[in-house]
Order: structure tokens, then sequence, then C-alpha cells
């Protein structure tokens, strides 16, 4: 049977390293992306080639009848979701508090936050146990920003991050009975694109980071493939910090 792993935002960065790791590791892989189809599309080629199973759901996550479709999509392709990885995310240009808007607000925490909590209401709802399911893995992907806060650069986002750790924590004790572990990871400063869209050089703060060099998005699929297999069984409500030290 086939046993999917659906993983948000996987056109690029750490979504489409999580998704090559999973594809090496057995996993058919359903990729989202919001706006980067021939990204997405070409991810799936490359997997596809490693025999295994794809799909490319287009999908904004802040949105309640797009994210339904995306799992309906799944459930028409056969087989099971036995894996949800939420980690579509975005941030807002680098700033103080005093500065922002209540528009940018509501955006940030739609994504981040109510569309992790709409992904794992509607994989909660086809793993559990309760309704016929057959068990599976979360991991949400947080960031080090939820313990940092980052003042003066962007708390808007690191509360954002903050309310997922939260949410990892409840919704694993919520949900292990059911058979799904719940798990996060929470990425340091990552070579990604996502920089881009606060602003921030992320080479300036390699020197802060006690390993002295940025991360690689690679090494946080690592730890997220990990949370999803059966070596990370006993594992749940964890939060695993893969950020170089700092």
């Amino acid at each position: 049977m086939t046993n999917w792993v659906l993983i948000t935002g996987s056109s690029r960065g750490i979504g489409a390293a999580t998704a090559w790791r999973c594809a090496e590791a057995g996993w058919d892989v359903a990729l989202n992306y919001a706006r980067d189809a021939a990204s997405a599309q070409a991810l799936a080629a490359r997997i596809q080639a490693l025999g295994r199973r794809t799909l490319s759901l287009q999908a904004d996550v802040a949105d309640d009848a797009q994210v339904a479709a995306m799992f309906e999509q799944i459930d028409r392709a056969g087989g099971r979701l036995a894996g949800l990885v939420n980690n579509a995310g975005i941030v807002a240009p680098a700033g103080r508090l005093e500065g922002m808007s209540t528009d940018r607000w509501r955006r940030l925490f739609d994504v981040n936050v109510i569309g992790t909590l709409r992904c794992c209401q509607q994989a909660a709802r086809r793993m559990s146990h309760q309704r016929g399911g057959s068990g599976g893995a979360i991991v949400n992907v947080s960031s080090r920003a939820a313990e940092f806060g980052s003042g003066g650069i962007y708390v808007d986002y690191a509360a954002t991050k903050g309310a997922v750790d939260t949410l990892t924590k409840g919704l694993a004790r919520e949900l292990i009975a059911e058979g799904i572990r719940v798990n996060g990871v929470r990425p340091g400063v990552i070579e990604t694109e996502i920089h881009a869209d606060s602003g921030l050089d992320p080479q300036s703060v390699a020197a802060t980071i006690p390993i002295q060099r940025l991360g690689r998005p690679e090494e946080i699929a690592e730890a997220i493939v990990w949370l999803l297999s059966d070596a990370a069984s006993y594992t749940v409500g964890a939060i695993l910090d893969v950020a170089g030290g700092r």
C-alpha cells in the first residue's frame, strides 16, 4: 500500500530537501506549493525517477477550501496518508513592532499558525484509529526564533512559531492514544531563500553561531525524516533544535 507523506511548502528550501529525503527513505510524496509550480514539478520528476509516486498540489494553507481540496486529492490517489510535515511558513520585512500593521500580523498567523492547525486537523481525521485510520506521524517545522523572540527583527514571526511549539506539545498528548505521533523541529539560521523576504543577510549572523556557519536544508530534512520514521516510535511531543548550538 502507498504510504503518502504530505509536505507543505515543498517547492524550495527545507521543504524540498525533506521531500527528496523522504523519497529516498521509501515514502511516496505529496508536494504542496503555493505559487512555484515549476519548481514543484521539477522536484516531482526527480522523485519519480527514484521510483516513488508523487502528487503536486497547489494550495494556500491559509485557505480552508484549498486545504480541504488538497487532502481530498491525496484520498483519491489511493493508499493512505501516513505522514504530514507542516513546513509552509512566511516571514515579513524585518522591523520593530511599532511599525507593523494588523494586516501583516493576520497574514503571518493565517499561514504559520492557522495553516498548520488546518493541516493537522485534516491529517488527524484520516490517521486516527478512532476514525478507522492506521495512525501516522506529524512533524511541525518551527524556528529558534520562538525561543529568542527576535526582538527588533520580527517579533510577530517569532510569536507565530511560539504558537506552533505549543500546538506541537498539546496535540502530541491529544493524539498519541489514537496512533498519531506529533513532534517538532526548530531550525536555526538556514541557507534558504526565505531570508530574502525579511531583507536580512543570514551570513551576518554566522559568526554568532557556535558551529560558525549557517545550516543546510538537508540537515533539517534529516531530523524531520527521523521523526517521521519508526526509529522515533517513542518520541512524542518533542521539539528538536537543529541550530548549530545557537
